[in-house]
């Protein structure tokens, strides 16, 4: 907005930095779509995000691959556990990481159940936004809603349930 006249540069607002009714109503309150224009730059420039965070949890998960998290030392104590006694939804997660470096499906599944099922679930919002990147479209927001709100509740339930008496499968 302009400070003096209070109209933007626009000139979506008028003097008084009321809205113009000579405007049609979306150059007043424009919608934003779910997709973004292509950006501009090279492709280079376009994969050098879904690079980057393939490159970064490649060198974690190698990290985690040599330096075993089940001997003591290496790694921080969980601070919810250490407080609550209680497992968060993350305990275990690191043993998983490395069982599945290390090919072990089913005691990474025995650590962290969860964390392996979201695994498929990452690698494929990964793959949606490498091919949204090389199209040249980007997306303005990190996901649907929806799928946001159903990610919470399922990490809720498997956070209560491996720290009941019934879910001690659940339990690292």
């Amino acid at each position: 907005m302009n400070g003096v006249t209070g109209a933007t540069p626009s000139g979506a607002a008028g003097p008084e930095g009321h809205p113009r009714h000579d405007l049609p109503p979306a150059a007043v309150w424009p919608r934003v779509p779910s997709e973004a224009p292509a950006p501009a730059g090279t492709l280079a420039q376009r994969l050098l995000a879904p690079a980057g965070t393939a490159l970064g949890a490649a060198g974690a998960a190698a990290y985690v691959a040599v330096v075993d998290p089940g001997r003591p030392g290496h790694y921080p104590t969980c601070p919810f556990f250490a407080v609550t006694g209680l497992f968060c939804p993350g305990c275990g997660g690191l043993r998983c990481a490395h069982a599945l470096a290390h090919g072990d499906v089913v005691s990474a599944l025995a650590l962290n159940a969860f964390a392996v099922a979201m695994v498929p679930l990452i690698v494929c919002i990964w793959l949606r936004w490498t091919v949204r990147s090389l199209r040249g479209r980007t997306r303005t927001t990190a996901a649907d809603p929806r799928l946001i709100r159903v990610l919470v509740a399922a990490i809720v339930v498997f956070a209560v349930a491996r720290n009941l008496p019934f879910g001690g499968a659940l339990a690292p």
